[in-house]
């Protein structure tokens, strides 16, 4: 009876050690699944568990399968606190997100303190590898580099032109706003406009007053296509005759729906277009086979769970901490969105922005095409 009791509890312990040996690996998907924002949050989404489904027929991440857990940050900080602890609770090692940097800053702490390692697809705000924290990374490129680029194109192109700089006091917007008069200003042109509005605003009227009254023919904005898409159609109606430009937070076709023809000619920096890339050539023709366009932050986010497994490989086994050091040294890594090596602090070391214009495809629909 002993003899059998023990064989039990052996026999229970070699499936217990067996299940958690080859458990699935959680990756967390947090962005704004939902609110204003849900574009950007289903690019995300889409991107990682296309990844993910790729990679697991193709063996997953040294034999082990992933499985993506989602988390609906809605944009909001707190609610990104609250999807950063729920993954820790989750046993989530990795993190594909957040879309907004206000939202990745406070999220990655959580991560770093319990052996998270987080990718972000889109946070560009400097400050989120800035602090020297050992898990935080980013596909994409940062605002100090974008707006270096666009406070150049500017100066280069409107030096006599009264510029309004705009943008929605988040760490986001105002950030890239704020680099991008930095770069402005020491090129010899200086603002006559500054203002923040409030994300979720809807009504611009005194705000473009203000812009007419000052003369401004060319407006810079800070933030995402939801606010900006609304001062162009509103400056429209209202009269004032600008070159409007932005960054990466209105690359989404939504863009156009809300601002309607007063999009037309609107310049956006963005790095160049991921879905040209030939590495990607065969994963976009699975997308829209799909019926999703896998525009914008899409194949970044693919990209994020690649590079995940190709730290994984590298670092032999998947501890977080191992993966972060052999992200970090290992590469450069094969991707969608072509070869990323990271530095020290988290940054791709080949970042690049180009100028796009908005304006009618062959298709009749405004889209954003790459400048030539």
């Amino acid at each position: 009876m002993k003899k059998s009791l023990l064989s039990a509890v052996a026999l229970a312990a070699m499936v217990a050690f067996s299940g958690n040996a080859w458990a699935d690996i959680l990756i967390g998907v947090g962005g704004p699944l939902t609110g204003p924002n849900a574009a950007f949050g289903a690019q995300l989404q889409k991107g990682a568990e296309q990844a993910a489904a790729d990679l697991n027929a193709a063996g997953g991440i040294n034999g082990e399968q992933i499985k993506v857990v989602l988390g609906d940050d809605v944009s909001d900080p707190k609610q990104g606190v609250s999807v950063a602890n729920k993954f820790v609770a989750d046993g989530v090692k990795f993190v594909v997100g957040h879309f907004n940097s206000g939202v990745s800053i406070p999220a990655s702490e959580i991560y770093a303190e319990n052996g998270i390692l987080q990718i972000s697809p889109a946070s560009t705000n400097p400050t989120y590898t800035e602090r020297g924290l050992w898990n935080t990374f980013r596909t994409c490129g940062r605002d100090d580099q974008q707006g270096a680029v666009a406070g150049a194109f500017i100066a280069a192109n409107f030096k006599d032109a009264k510029v309004a700089v705009l943008h929605d006091k988040t760490p986001y917007g105002q950030g890239l706003a704020d680099e991008t008069k930095k770069a402005m200003n020491e090129a010899g042109v200086t603002e006559v406009v500054y203002e923040g509005v409030n994300v979720g605003d809807k009504d611009f009227s005194a705000l473009i007053a203000k812009m007419k009254e000052a003369g401004v023919s060319v407006v810079y904005w800070g933030g995402l296509h939801t606010e900006f898409g609304l001062i162009e159609r509103q400056s429209a109606d209202q009269g004032l005759k600008a070159q409007f430009i932005s960054g990466d937070g209105i690359v989404s076709n939504e863009l156009a729906s809300i601002a309607g023809d007063a999009v037309n000619g609107t310049l956006m920096t963005f790095a160049p277009d991921p879905r040209k890339n030939p590495a990607a050539t065969e994963i976009v023709e699975k997308f829209r086979a799909s019926g999703f366009e896998p525009e914008a932050y899409t194949l970044y986010a693919y990209a994020a769970v690649q590079v995940i497994a190709e730290g994984a490989k590298a670092a032999g086994g998947t501890d977080p901490q191992a993966v972060a050091e052999a992200i970090k040294s290992k590469g450069p890594f094969k991707t969608a969105i072509g070869e990323l090596g990271f530095d020290e602090k988290g940054d791709i070391t080949r970042p690049d922005y180009v100028m796009y214009t908005w304006k009618k495809g062959d298709d009749g629909k405004y889209n954003y095409f790459q400048n030539e």
